[in-house]
C-alpha cells in the first residue's frame, strides 16, 4: 500500500472544493494530533476513535494555544466560520482516504456545537464587558469621596 502524501491529497481536495484554504486542512491534521495527545494525557487510549465533538473541542483548544486572540480571524481567513466547516473539512479528508470513520460518524456531528464568538472571542473579553453587553449599561465610576465640609455644601443640590 502506497503512503499517502497529505499535501498532495489536500491540493487535490482544494481543487475540487475551494471553500477552504490548504492551511485549514493542515490545521485539522495538527489539531487531531493535539487532541489525541490530550486524550492520552487524560488517561485515555491515544489510538482510539475520536468523536466529532471531541475533535471540535481539541481543535478549539489547539487554535487558542496556537493563535490566542487571533484564532477566529485566522480560521475565518482559511474559510472556517462555524463548527460545520470543520465537519466539511474532516469529511473531505475521510472521502479522500486520509482519515477513517465508523458507521455512526456523520458531518452532522459537527453541526452547531459552539459558536466561534463563544469559543474564540469570549475567552479574551474583559470580565465586566459581558455584564455590559447583557444589561446594555456601562460600568459606573465609583462615587467621589467627599470631605465632611463638602457634604454640607452639596447637601441641598442635585
Amino acid at each position: 500500500m502506497a503512503k499517502i502524501n497529505f499535501t498532495e491529497v489536500v491540493e487535490q481536495i482544494c481543487e475540487k472544493d475551494p471553500r477552504y484554504a490548504s492551511d485549514a486542512y493542515h490545521f485539522v491534521q495538527e489539531g487531531l494530533n493535539h487532541t489525541l495527545k490530550s486524550l492520552k494525557r487524560g488517561g485515555q487510549h491515544a489510538h482510539r476513535h475520536v468523536s466529532g465533538q471531541e475533535l471540535l473541542h481539541g481543535l478549539r483548544d489547539f487554535a487558542l494555544k496556537e493563535y490566542g486572540p487571533m484564532s477566529k480571524a485566522v480560521l475565518n481567513e482559511w474559510g472556517i466560520r462555524t463548527t460545520d466547516d470543520f465537519g466539511q473539512i474532516v469529511f473531505n479528508l475521510v472521502n479522500s482516504g486520509v482519515l477513517g470513520k465508523n458507521e455512526t460518524d456523520s458531518p452532522n456531528d459537527f453541526k452547531n456545537v459552539f459558536t466561534f464568538d463563544e469559543a474564540f472571542v469570549k475567552p479574551f473579553e474583559p470580565r465586566n464587558s459581558a455584564t455590559t453587553r447583557r444589561t446594555g449599561t456601562t460600568a459606573k465610576a465609583p462615587p467621589k469621596r467627599t470631605t465632611a465640609g463638602s457634604k454640607k455644601k452639596n447637601a441641598g443640590s442635585l
